[in-house]
């Protein structure tokens, strides 16, 4: 059975940095798509970072609300997924979850995902 485990959330000050850890297990993840989402409190599910889980083949994609101030990356050997967030606003507090997609479909929808974390929060205040 896949589980995604994140971690690395907490309450911060605007401006500062947090660093979230996916940790995945249960099958092999070559060419596996690694996601982070988040969602803020009355809103939907929203596509943050992907990257894709093979090595010699490297696509990362970033929402353009985190675009410089985020980075999504991987270690193979730890089969863990992180997301640095850099120069944190109010604006990004939200639950992160991270996903695994096994399938094609579109990076950015949470339907093209197949599995799920349970989520770590990120509070973030001003």
């Amino acid at each position: 059975q896949v589980q995604l485990v994140e971690s690395g959330g907490g309450l911060v000050q605007a401006g500062a940095s947090l660093r979230l850890s996916c940790a995945a297990s249960g099958r092999t993840f070559s060419g596996t798509r690694m996601g982070w989402f988040r969602q803020a409190p009355g809103k939907e599910r929203e596509f943050v970072a992907v990257i894709t889980w093979s090595p010699g083949l490297r696509i990362i994609r970033y929402a353009d609300s985190v675009k410089g101030r985020f980075t999504i990356s991987r270690d193979d050997a730890k089969d863990t997924v992180y997301l640095e967030m850099n120069n944190l606003t109010p604006e990004d507090t939200a639950v992160y979850y991270c996903a695994a997609a096994l399938r094609t479909g579109n990076i950015y929808y949470t339907d093209t995902y197949d599995y799920w974390g349970q989520g770590t929060q990120v509070a973030v205040s001003s």
